[in-house]
């Protein structure tokens, strides 16, 4: 890991049956930062130390299938119910009561559910990039294939076994570095342009990078790819190939709220919000999220948001904490 003078502390914790790395540092109230695909405890290294020295414990796990904490086999380990009780056992583990969920990418779909699934262990939630409307008609999976058919999309790739993680693993900084972009960052043209899934895989669909963005070090780049080499990729992709499972095995949350303080933040160039403004991100949420107090976008940014703008993610999730009953 680069070296810093203020850096968290490195423990294994055991949690929900299994052995899992945390970063610490801090006391007060439990802060439990969740990353996304493909990331690890490391997306949250800006993070950790500003809400710390705010007064908090900060936690950042290495969730179940990356990093050093445990990979198990079975692709239903990996579903939204053991992926959001590993977070109730991080609180335990901790000998604490409940703690605030901050959340990215997967890391807010875990995050959201936990909510949802655990709502006596979880006071407030700040989600990141992915936001929540609610269980739909269909799970996403059956969505994109009714739209897409066999059109490429990495959802999609993602559950054919084996396949994708076939392809990062042979090449781990090839995937990373296409995807650790800001959206403006200059690349080389794909060198496949077929819409079609038969006529390969992703990198070779995304630009090589003609550089790093200016918010990624060559040592942090490394430093994923390192982790990503000794882990694999399986452990993170399965979370995808719970999709279906988990809209299948959750039908008591058809129609259920989140009502403690929620804040969404956003790039507002993120691919993911699909250039919704603040408005229709909050219209959006409502029913699902009466507990939503603000969507905050953040200017020409995307979807690596608390890497790309640390110092305006870190205010905002400050702002949210200190207006929380302490």
């Amino acid at each position: 890991m680069p070296a810093s003078s203020n850096q968290p502390t490195l423990r294994f914790i055991e949690s929900n049956g299994i052995r899992m790395r945390i970063a610490e540092m801090g006391q007060g109230p439990l802060v439990i930062f969740v990353h996304g695909w493909p990331e690890s405890w490391y997306s949250w290294r800006h993070q950790l130390p500003a809400i710390a020295a705010a007064g908090y414990r900060v936690v950042a796990p290495d969730m179940r299938g990356y990093g050093k904490t445990d990979k198990p086999a079975a692709v239903e380990d990996y579903s939204i119910q053991q992926v959001t009780a590993d977070l109730v056992g991080i609180i335990d583990a901790l000998g604490e009561k409940d703690a605030i969920l901050v959340g990215h990418d997967w890391g807010a779909i875990v995050t959201w559910h936990a909510m949802l699934l655990h709502p006596d262990r979880f006071s407030a939630l700040v989600s990141m990039s992915v936001p929540y409307n609610g269980r739909g008609p269909v799970s996403i999976v059956e969505g994109l294939r009714r739209t897409l058919g066999d059109n490429f999309f990495y959802i999609l790739y993602f559950q054919e076994p084996g396949a994708a993680e076939k392809e990062f693993d042979a090449d781990p900084r090839g995937i990373l570095s296409r995807l650790y972009l800001s959206p403006d960052s200059p690349r080389d043209p794909p060198q496949i342009t077929d819409p079609k899934r038969a006529a390969g895989g992703w990198i070779p669909r995304l630009g090589a990078p003609k550089g790093l963005p200016s918010w990624l070090t060559q040592a942090e780049l490394d430093y994923y790819v390192s982790e990503f080499k000794e882990a694999g990729f399986r452990g993170g992709i399965n979370y995808y190939r719970n999709f279906h499972r988990n809209w299948e095995t959750t039908p008591q949350l058809a129609g259920a709220k989140i009502e403690k303080p929620v804040l969404f933040i956003a790039g507002d160039k993120d691919s993911v919000i699909r250039g919704a403004n603040a408005e229709a991100l909050t219209n959006g949420m409502k029913n699902a999220v009466p507990g939503l107090v603000g969507v905050k976008l953040i200017p020409n940014t995307g979807h690596w948001v608390q890497q790309e703008r640390p110092a305006e993610t870190n205010a905002a999730i400050l702002e949210f904490l200190r207006g929380l009953p302490r």
